[in-house]
């Protein structure tokens, strides 16, 4: 039994998942911010923070906000799909012995 789709679809989970993962986490910690801005004792707090982090994306993304959460979830992709290939790997070698 050939082990080329146990690689294939661990891969593709874990890029996926690892994609997802921080687009969850900066659109979470957004909407927190955004969400506080709207009450009136923490108002300069909530819209402080909803700045600071579209000007944190936009660096990444070269003047566009949604573009650096891209790139962020890509690099996240990448080392991800880098760790399970890693992960496969030495477990392959593993089993051998």
């Amino acid at each position: 039994m050939s082990i080329l789709p146990n690689l294939v679809r661990s891969l593709l989970l874990s890029v996926l998942m690892s994609f997802v993962a921080p687009i969850l986490v900066v659109g979470s910690f957004f909407l927190l911010c955004f969400s506080v801005s709207y009450l009136p004792i923490l108002e300069s707090i909530g819209s402080t923070g909803t700045t600071l982090i579209i000007d944190f994306l936009s660096v990444f993304g070269t003047g566009y906000p949604l573009q650096g959460v891209l790139v962020i979830g890509l690099a996240c992709a990448l080392v991800g799909g880098l760790f399970d290939l890693f992960n496969f790997y030495c477990y392959q070698n593993m089993g051998s012995h």
